[in-house]
């Protein structure tokens, strides 16, 4: 199968979690595209979701599913989103489409966290991935020099603008073997929006796309 195969596998495999007349959170990503698609087969059974970017905001909305604000809900029964790793204990980097932050906040709303990815993202060591961090423009070269002190190379990436409009560093060259404590001190840095890693908010559950069919992976609490 192909990569691509894969995610469309695990993102029909992901309806199984939605329970009726919910309202869902939904991710951001070409998996999370999938979910999307499948989704809306089932748009008349669930309440509506609660979306992490303008991208699949506009997504949900063309299948015809209605888009909720984090101010209109209380709590969400699960959400769903990819990963680009995710390590043995659930923890996962995310950022790749630059939503890492607005992930975080639908995460937080949510009861559990529902990853769904292809086998190429499970890792051993979180860090082979470049490490996305959302900064205020005027602190990125202060926390570039920071990064550079812990080993790690952080690189702007051009041209690109969150949809809260910050710039992104990626950050390369990092080996995270304890990412809730390395998470916990990157988001005291003054400056930092969000860093992607996933720890505090790390998966319950693992959708993951191998070419058996899909693996499910739970995570201890």
């Amino acid at each position: 199968m192909t990569q691509d195969e894969l995610k469309a596998l695990v993102g029909r495999a992901a309806l199984d979690q939605v329970p009726d007349g919910a309202i869902v959170g939904v991710g951001t990503g070409s998996t999370v595209d999938h979910f999307i698609d499948a989704l809306a087969t089932r748009r008349d059974r669930i309440a509506g979701a609660v979306s992490s970017s303008e991208r699949s905001s506009e997504r949900l909305r063309r299948h015809g599913i209605r888009v909720l604000q984090t101010a209109e809900v209380q709590s969400l029964p699960l959400y769903v989103d990819g990963a680009d790793e995710i390590d043995g204990q659930g923890c996962m980097i995310k950022g790749g489409g630059a939503a890492l932050t607005r992930e975080k906040i639908v995460a937080d709303l949510a009861e559990r966290f529902v990853c769904i990815a292809d086998q190429s993202k499970r890792v051993q060591t979180l860090g082979a991935f470049a490490l996305p961090v959302e900064v205020i423009a005027m602190a990125t070269d202060r926390i570039v020099r920071r990064f550079a002190a812990l080993g790690g190379r952080a690189m702007l990436r051009a041209g690109v603008l969150t949809d809260n409009g910050h710039p992104l560093l990626d950050v390369h060259g990092l080996h995270i073997s304890d990412p809730l404590a390395m998470e916990t001190e990157i988001n005291q840095w003054p400056g930092v929006v969000t860093v992607g890693l996933f720890a505090r908010h790390r998966a319950s559950l693992c959708l993951l796309g191998t070419a058996q069919g899909v693996q499910r992976i739970t995570f201890s609490e």
